[in-house]
């Protein structure tokens, strides 16, 4: 199954794939419509794209992770142009379960070693290309380069020793955004759920301050 919102793309990987011998069972254009094709045809592979109606930003690879958390055993290839480098751990993390594969469209120079890539993910094996491992491992020494520039900027804010109330004046959102931005600093630093937030908190302001 493909989801990739180019049409000509689209139509290019499936007659590449047809013509490697593999039966296409939908190819759509947005994440809602590949998460309803996963359930009515049940493949076993699925090929995506990151950025997807109608945000463009990471529903591609969002979609991915609910299908694999749903079908554990669906083997997924996400082939973009970009590297997502939060969602992108968490779906390789899940590479025991089945499998998992990252490449970069501009870095596919031949049609046979892409077949041979759909070929292992297919096959329940783990292909990636080593500029997303470069990336992720370069994610993981700096934990503060996962945050978007709002968070960061959240994060700034609660070193200084701002209420929740105050940032939300300060960068003129609501109570609730600043929440959800806390949460999100809270997830992508690692802090887990089990802590109070207050801890979480420090934890996470002594993380910005070694930043």
């Amino acid at each position: 199954m493909i989801a990739e919102d180019g049409v000509l793309i689209r139509e290019g990987i499936t007659g590449l794939l047809t013509r490697f011998g593999h039966e296409v069972a939908a190819a759509v254009g947005d994440a809602e419509a590949l998460m309803a094709a996963v359930e009515e045809h049940r493949p076993d592979l699925v090929v995506t794209d990151v950025r997807m109606p109608p945000k463009f930003s990471d529903e591609g690879l969002q979609a991915a992770i609910a299908l694999r958390a749903a079908h554990p055993r669906l083997a997924v290839l996400v082939l973009s142009q970009y590297i997502e480098q939060t969602y992108a751990s968490e779906l390789l993390e899940s590479a025991r379960r089945g499998g998992v594969g990252y490449l970069l469209k501009d870095r596919i120079g031949d049609v046979a070693e892409f077949a041979d890539a759909v070929e292992r993910v297919a096959s329940g094996h783990t292909v990636v290309d080593q500029e997303v491992v470069g990336q992720l491992l370069g994610r993981r020494r700096d934990p503060l380069a996962r945050l978007t520039p709002k968070e960061r900027e959240v994060l700034a804010l609660m070193a200084e020793g701002r209420s929740n109330a105050a940032i939300a004046r300060t960068l003129t959102v609501t109570d609730a955004a600043v929440a959800k931005h806390i949460g999100n600093v809270f997830v992508k630093l690692d802090l887990p759920a089990n802590d109070d937030d207050q801890h979480r908190r420090v934890r996470a302001v002594l993380e910005y301050l070694r930043g």
